[in-house]
């Protein structure tokens, strides 16, 4: 069987991590990345396929790790159909690798979570959309008062009997934990030998409950000022004097990273001016913690399972619980990269770098992805000048974008 030909992007700006370059060439072969460089530089045969930018930019693909679904499907729905669907709606905003992620839920639940994400990473073609190359273990080992729009009933502390299990099906890349749960240090021993990142969420943990988590290896917060502890919670849970909380621990060491949902209504422009500002493009990452609602109309959604998540609203902008409060996004990543430039004022390529390599990084994953560099898989993306995802490319192959019908 004749090979395919080379695979050539070019009339655009290449974002790499630490630069824009102009009237870039790449060149891919056999779904990797072979080449990078400008324009008159870098040598391709002419029966190549080229890809004509037409003027705008040359991404990487999204690397998106905290995302619970799309287009109607939440991957705790537990069937390689809503891993699909989920992926594919995340696909179509840039997305090329994904780390669907669980919320509380029965143990039944949560391995019929896991195996439905195995069988498609397994399984793959590009048709699937988003590549899975691991799953993050987000729910259910919540604080009980940081539950948010989590089912209650499905929260419980970690239990080794229950969760040695999922780590040994080789699935899991992130893996979250409240910091102050009985057990929560075994846990972070274990995702950390298990090379995961270890994380803290949904929690209202004090510095001291953090100090001993980072000692046990966590080292990342999930989604920076929502469902986490702050001074006046730790005021209210151990009286003066006032202490540190999860806020002050992230900022305080280097090597803790955080992710912000860039989507203009979790957070203030100033508050994401002041994550970039104080972590770094290094040690921030960009999320969408986005819901089934993604895709969808305004209305009501199940969040988590279909059979007995919670129920909340989306208006089209946000998912909101029945209370008012927030409940996810219920938009994708190129939402939160036009966002977080407009807000940050960051150089573009930290932002993306927020979007693609740091992720990447911090997930254990930047070998293969993350960036447009010699020997990564061919993820690229085709933005205009406004950053809107015009063309989607997941290892040498162009996912075409099917919209489901509303």
């Amino acid at each position: 069987m004749k090979p395919a030909p080379p695979l050539v992007f070019r009339n655009g700006t290449a974002i790499l991590p630490d630069r824009l370059l102009p009237d870039a060439v790449i060149v891919c072969r056999e779904g990797k990345i072979v080449a990078v460089g400008p324009g008159g530089k870098v040598r391709f045969p002419r029966e190549a396929e080229i890809v004509d930018a037409r003027g705008g930019y040359l991404s990487p693909g999204f690397v998106d790790i905290h995302v619970h679904g799309g287009d109607g499907a939440d991957y705790m729905d537990g069937t390689t159909e809503a891993v699909r669907t989920a992926n594919r709606a995340h696909a179509r905003h840039g997305t090329t690798s994904i780390f669907p992620t669980t919320t509380t839920g029965s143990p039944a639940q949560l391995d019929a979570m896991l195996e439905a994400c195995a069988v498609v990473r397994r399984e793959w073609t590009v048709d699937d959309g988003a590549r899975v190359p691991g799953v993050h273990f987000y729910g259910p080992y919540f604080a009980e008062e940081k539950v948010g729009c989590h089912a209650k009933s499905g929260r419980r502390d970690p239990a080794a009997a229950e969760y040695r299990g999922y780590f040994k099906r080789g699935i899991i890349k992130v893996a979250t934990c409240a910091a102050e749960l009985p057990g929560a240090e075994a846990f972070f021993r274990t995702a950390a030998r298990h090379g995961c990142l270890a994380t803290c969420g949904h929690s209202n943990a004090s510095w001291d409950e953090m100090a001993r988590s980072y000692r046990a290896g966590m080292r990342h917060v999930d989604h920076f000022w929502c469902a986490m502890s702050s001074v006046p919670s730790m005021r209210a849970r151990f009286g003066p004097p006032m202490r540190g909380s999860m806020a002050e621990f992230v900022l305080m060491h280097r090597e803790m990273s955080t992710e912000v949902i860039a989507d203009g209504q979790h957070l203030a422009p100033e508050l994401l001016r002041f994550a970039f500002f104080m972590k770094g493009a290094e040690r921030l990452c960009l999320v969408t913690d986005a819901n089934r609602a993604l895709g969808m109309p305004p209305g009501d959604y199940r969040f988590g399972s279909m059979v007995d998540g919670p129920r909340i609203h989306s208006d089209g902008k946000v998912g909101r619980m029945p209370t008012g409060d927030l409940a996810s996004s219920v938009v994708g990543m190129d939402t939160m990269v036009r966002t977080m430039a407009r807000a940050s004022e960051a150089p573009l390529p930290d932002v993306i770098r927020m979007a693609s390599l740091t992720p990447a990084e911090r997930a254990g994953v930047a070998g293969q992805v993350g960036s447009l560099a010699k020997g990564k898989l061919a993820d690229v993306l085709v933005l205009d000048r406004k950053l809107a995802v015009k063309r989607v490319f997941i290892g040498g192959c162009e996912h075409r974008v099917r919209r489901l019908v509303l």
